[in-house]
């Protein structure tokens, strides 16, 4: 075809055309793994609120049983990601997000219409379980989408937003609503969470090696040759396969990367004080200062506004990155400077909220004190750098931090009103600041020693050449489509013997 400017042109819009497309689906899947995400947290909590309603009715005393409502579903954040997680990162993260929250829909439906208080134990800890999907999932799916870190980095300030907001307004909705019934709890968390599947059913799949195998079997059929893979068909498969490799990745993850472990004390310890406050505001609020069940969910709003406060505060810092890194500033190559300088700051906030929380909690102190000492409350979290470390690997990397900050969640709120009630609100208060306080050094010594904790990690070399390989087969793929004399089929992959596979 002869080069013409009509036909410049129209290559052009094409390409526009093309790019808005890829944009708007992008942010089509940000909105929706955003949207996943504020259920899983929204239902974590969503008892708060019905607590004295839920024991009233099934004729429960026991203030460790009234407990377990809120924590057999942090269980279930335990046990979920270990699964969810891997296998996102074999058969592709549609069909896990889907499916686990099709279940997790189901299981609120039957947390509203359970028949007795074991039966009630029961489905929530299953709500849990497949609700612990999306926040496995979606760190691994905004690393699908976003291979800039910079506009990862955003997609994934918007994530950790979400986890805060969720738990937060949980507690509002039952407050108010579990005056008319508890049961209607549910209904209301059944109806935002039918609404959000049909969305979630709606996204297309993210993840480039499921992509290049569905292309590869499209391309087996069309150009009747059998030797045509895509690099994930090359790796070896089975039961075996499953549970010695993939289904332990987060494991090892865990056990052998020093970023992963270290990770997961410091969220450990940020996760278990976030739920146990569903137990100590209402001692704090409706104790010392007389709040109903409604009105001491709405000091759980000033840690939601903490969590846009550190949105914004993420925003301005990444658009300093940008700016340096256009100057090509030597440091915005690094990873850890381009990502812990954030969470540095969080770990000491936190400990300043925990303080402030506990010495401001008095009869003589007006109620608004202490409410406001949840704005510092956030902390931004390392899930930023382990997702631009870890990558591919990243549904992994964050089922290991989500499976053993949830340990910690489960359990801690179990000994908050004994703890409360033994050391009182500001010294029990005191001992989670000193708790916070030694956890923020942690991301102090990722920035000194990140580099060469992740040179040496087994993960990120794997990480290296799984793009290579990706990167290498998309441009193959370019190379025969903008090629018309040859046929349009994938180059052929020779099933070589594969490394070992982590």
């Amino acid at each position: 075809m002869p080069l013409t400017l009509n036909n410049v042109i129209n290559s052009k819009k094409t390409e526009i055309r093309r790019q808005t497309q890829q944009k708007r689906r992008k942010i089509f899947v940000l909105f929706v793994g955003i949207v996943s995400v504020i259920n899983s947290t929204l239902g974590s909590s969503l008892p708060a609120g019905a607590t004295s309603y839920l024991a009233e009715y099934f004729h429960v005393t026991s203030q460790a049983q009234l407990v377990l409502p809120i924590s057999l579903f942090l269980v279930g954040y335990v046990f979920g990601p270990v699964v969810f997680a891997p296998l996102s990162e074999t058969y592709g993260r549609r069909i896990v997000m889907v499916s686990t929250f099709a279940l997790f829909t189901i299981f609120t439906l039957a947390c509203a219409v359970a028949p007795n208080w074991a039966f009630f134990l029961i489905f929530r800890l299953l709500c849990g379980i497949t609700a612990s999907s999306a926040i496995a999932v979606v760190g691994g799916l905004f690393a699908d989408i976003y291979n800039d870190p910079i506009t990862r980095g955003r997609a994934m300030a918007f994530f950790m937003a979400a986890t805060a907001c969720g738990p937060q307004l949980a507690p509002i909705i039952s407050g108010y609503i579990s005056v008319v019934t508890w049961r209607w709890t549910f209904w209301v968390g059944l109806i935002i969470a039918g609404v959000s599947l049909a969305f979630l059913c709606l996204m297309q799949e993210t993840y480039g090696p499921t992509i290049l195998k569905r292309r590869a079997q499209r391309m087996r059929r069309e150009a009747g040759n059998p030797n045509i893979f895509a690099p994930i068909e090359l790796e070896k498969k089975g039961a075996r396969q499953m549970i010695t490799i993939t289904l332990t990745r987060p494991v090892r993850m865990f056990l052998f990367e020093a970023i992963i472990l270290f990770t997961c004390v410091y969220l450990s310890i940020a996760y278990a004080i976030f739920y146990l406050f569903f137990e100590a505001y209402p001692l704090i609020f409706e104790g010392i200062y007389n709040f109903n069940t409604g009105t001491a969910g709405l000091p759980f709003l000033a840690i939601g506004v903490g969590a846009l406060f550190s949105v914004a505060i993420f925003l301005y810092w990444d658009s300093i990155l940008m700016r340096a890194k256009k100057a090509n500033a030597p440091w915005t190559e690094v990873e850890e400077y381009r990502r812990l300088p954030l969470a540095a700051l969080g770990g000491p906030l936190y400990v300043v909220s925990l303080f402030w929380l506990g010495w401001t909690a008095k009869s003589d102190i007006h109620w608004i004190v202490p409410i406001l000492s949840g704005i510092p409350f956030v902390f931004m979290s390392l899930l930023n750098y382990i997702t631009d470390a870890y990558e591919v690997f990243a549904a992994s990397a964050m089922a290991a931090t989500s499976a053993t900050r949830s340990i910690f969640g489960a359990v801690l709120p179990i000994a908050a009103r004994p703890m409360y009630n033994s050391l009182g609100i500001a010294w029990a208060s005191s001992l989670l600041a000193f708790l916070s306080l030694a956890m923020s050094i942690i991301p102090f010594a990722f920035i000194k020693y990140g580099d060469r904790i992740r040179a040496n990690s087994k993960f990120c070399q794997e990480l290296r050449e799984k793009k290579k390989e990706y990167e290498e087969e998309q441009e193959r793929e370019e190379s025969i489509a903008s090629s018309p004399g040859q046929e349009n089929t994938p180059s052929e992959t020779s099933k070589q013997g594969s490394k070992e596979e982590v």
